[in-house]
């Protein structure tokens, strides 16, 4: 008999045919507990096979206890016996908030080799910092740089980092401060024995070019700007990031196209990439790369549209589908507050609100990050013409609030403009937002004339508002969709079927431009109602003429 998967980055399988050692057990523990915890299987072998457990470890109590005593921090985890032909024992460990090591001082963690079976290795000391600044335990751009010393500041970038206060409306006070003073406020320097020393944070704000690269190497940016297959600019280079930083803004400014567009009696440029969201992409790039890895940050400008990459990925409790919505936290606080304080990054902590902004106000497609993994973080803001009409009712509707609309709304906005008509579950699934919250947001909406709802319950529908498609001098559409499309789109389902012999869900997502879960919601009610039939299960099933 089989248990039914196979290892991963989560499970793993140990024998106990010959009575697997403490000391295995516990490495596997100290590996789980240092990645994303998970469940070790005793008794199965690495093909999954299950043999049964040697009877030294039927007593989960003892085993637990064992766990706990020879591992530092104790890990607490629970063990139980799972009852198959034989019977197997499951440890189930938590990840831990700290680095975990066996009392013997080994630190281990898993990762997948490249046939995608996983294996615990030691963490070597740069991981342990990796670590530690995921954790948010350890701020790395707060420590001193080794052989660094205070005469490798310069003077040409400190005299950059007050030009910049005065540009982007920073923190005036800073400019009254002598060189010691500023060097304090802006955490650029730490007293060791008596003794000023340079930080990361001071080394990659005003630190001499050459002294950068020799200890800093990890600090390497890349520029790219492509127009088709033809490379226009491809640089690579290590310098302080207030430099860099200027560098890069020059280079894409260059080659960032506007559109004049008229709301009412003004006109307004509306670039490709809006510019206070590049600026926060491209310093949140800077804050939250991971300096103790090598990699650079990446900036690509092509036909598509604007990306920007950074060693380290996520930090702990952080992925795509929380963006929005996480609490402000980063890998190098230090850095992070004083690019704030130069007026270069949002001073709320909110940047990723300023880049969604910067796209969803103007009716174009939302960054995305999809392409981020445990290694980089990758932002990509798509190029897209403005919607005029879009932007119309936004600025009409703060102008009625008094104030500017939360990216969560103008998600949701963008989310009907895009698909016509949703209920609460579509769009929450479709922007990771909690259906409660997207919920209380949507009928607000409806409240204030926004979004028009339809039907009740679980079957209640949402879409733009009669006043909004009045704004697009569109009411024909308003007209479709409240109501025609609904008989229409029965109509053209049964136009298949009887052309085809049958329909399925993603054929009538496909058909009516509609998601999924509306489709499948259609489908349902015209079995009900005795125009169609189901037949099949899961992926099989079909709908038919009765």
């Amino acid at each position: 008999m089989t248990i039914g998967f196979s290892e991963d980055i989560t499970h793993e399988f140990k024998s106990d045919l010959k009575k697997i050692s403490d000391e295995t057990i516990i490495d596997a523990v100290v590996a789980f507990a240092n990645t994303e915890g998970g469940c070790i299987y005793i008794g199965v072998e690495d093909d999954g096979r299950i043999t049964g457990l040697h009877k030294s470890h039927a007593d989960t109590i003892g085993l637990a206890a064992l766990i706990a005593n020879k591992t530092m921090p104790s890990v607490s985890v629970r063990v139980h016996i799972e009852n198959y032909e034989k019977p197997v024992v499951v440890i189930e460990v938590p990840q831990k908030k700290s680095i975990v090591a066996t009392i013997s001082g080994k630190m281990l963690r898993r990762r997948l080799k490249s046939d995608g079976t996983p294996e615990n290795i030691p963490m070597y000391p740069f991981e342990i910092i990796h670590r530690l600044g995921d954790l948010s335990l350890l701020d790395f751009s707060l420590q001193p740089v080794p052989e660094a010393v205070t005469d490798d500041f310069d003077l040409v970038e400190r005299q950059r980092l007050k030009n910049i206060i005065n540009e982007y409306n920073g923190e005036q006070n800073l400019l009254a401060l002598s060189d010691e003073e500023l060097n304090t406020a802006l955490q650029m320097t730490t007293t060791i024995d008596g003794v000023q020393y340079p930080t990361l944070t001071g080394m990659l704000l005003i630190g001499k070019k050459e002294r950068i690269r020799k200890l800093i190497p990890t600090a390497e940016v890349s520029v790219q700007i492509m127009r088709g297959t033809e490379v226009i600019i491809n640089e690579n280079f290590t310098e302080p990031v207030l430099s860099a930083f200027k560098k890069i803004e020059d280079y894409i400014n260059a080659r960032n196209e506007s559109r004049e567009i008229e709301i009412g009696m003004f006109r307004m440029s509306v670039f490709d990439i809006d510019k206070r969201a590049f600026r926060e992409a491209l310093v949140n790039a800077f804050s939250h790369r991971d300096y103790s890895m090598m990699g650079r940050v990446r900036v690509l400008l092509d036909d598509a549209g604007l990306t920007i990459s950074n060693p380290g990925g996520f930090i702990e409790g952080v992925n795509v589908n929380n963006l929005i919505n996480a609490e402000p936290h980063g890998r190098n606080p230090a850095l992070a507050d004083a690019l704030k304080r130069l007026g270069l990054a949002e001073r709320t902590g909110r940047g990723i609100d300023r880049i969604f902004e910067g796209s969803l106000m103007f009716g174009k497609p939302r960054p995305d990050y999809s392409a981020s993994n445990e290694r980089t973080v990758t932002l990509f803001i798509p190029k897209s013409r403005p919607d005029t009409n879009f932007i119309k009712m936004i600025q009409k509707e703060q102008k009625r609030i008094g104030h500017p609309l939360s990216v969560q709304t103008l998600l949701i906005l963008n989310y009907l403009k895009t698909h016509k008509r949703a209920s609460v579950d579509d769009i929450s699934d479709e922007i990771f937002i909690e259906t409660s919250y997207v919920k209380a947001m949507i009928e607000e909406m409806v409240e204030s004339g926004l979004v028009e709802a339809s039907g009740n319950g679980r079957s209640r529908q949402y879409m733009l508002s009669s006043s909004v498609y009045k704004i697009e001098d569109n009411i024909i559409g308003y007209v479709r969709q409240t109501g025609i499309d609904s008989i229409k789109y029965e109509e053209l389902i049964a136009k298949l079927v009887s052309r085809q012999g049958y329909v399925t869900r993603y054929m009538a997502s496909e058909l009516l431009n509609i998601s999924p879960s509306q489709a499948y919601r259609l489908l349902n009610k015209m079995a009900k109602n005795g125009t169609l039939s189901l037949v099949g299960k899961g992926r099989n099933s079909k709908y038919i003429f009765k």
